[in-house]
């Protein structure tokens, strides 16, 4: 899993998800990842705070780096953080855009990409979506049995 995070929110639904899914799993940072950290995976996670309707501009940086065709043959789940708010659905959502860019690298939607809400810039987290994280790790656990 790669992630982003910039007030630990991301970060705490990150370790939510991953903590629910089994075998060799690594939560890595996007500024301290690269692309070789996804080679030999069957599926990649990947999640960062919507930012002016983008992924923040590590995980921008970090996804602009993937090689074309690296994701083939992978499944992909996306996922962000995002304050509840007309203005951002007007400007759009992170995860749906990260979902693109894997797609366009070769990987293959998995479950539709996942938004989880903050209070607000630096949140805290809305109540529950610890638990909705971690449903949501379960329900990628159940897709690859």
């Amino acid at each position: 899993m790669i992630y982003e995070s910039e007030h630990g929110n991301t970060e705490m639904i990150a370790k939510a998800i991953s903590g629910q899914l089994s075998g060799d799993v690594s939560v890595v940072r996007a500024r301290d990842a690269s692309p070789s950290d996804l080679t030999g995976r069957d599926v990649v996670i990947v999640g960062a705070p919507t930012y002016g309707g983008r992924p923040m501009p590590p995980m921008q940086a970090f996804l602009d780096k993937l090689p074309a065709a690296s994701l083939k043959g992978v499944r992909v789940c996306a996922f962000d953080t995002r304050v509840p708010s007309r203005f951002a659905k007007l400007f759009g959502q992170a995860a749906p855009k990260i979902e693109a860019i894997l797609e366009s690298k070769g990987g293959s939607q998995m479950i539709p990409p996942e938004g989880f809400l903050v209070k607000g810039t630096k949140g805290p987290l809305v109540e529950g979506e610890l638990e909705r994280a971690a449903a949501w790790g379960k329900v990628i656990l159940g897709k690859l049995g």
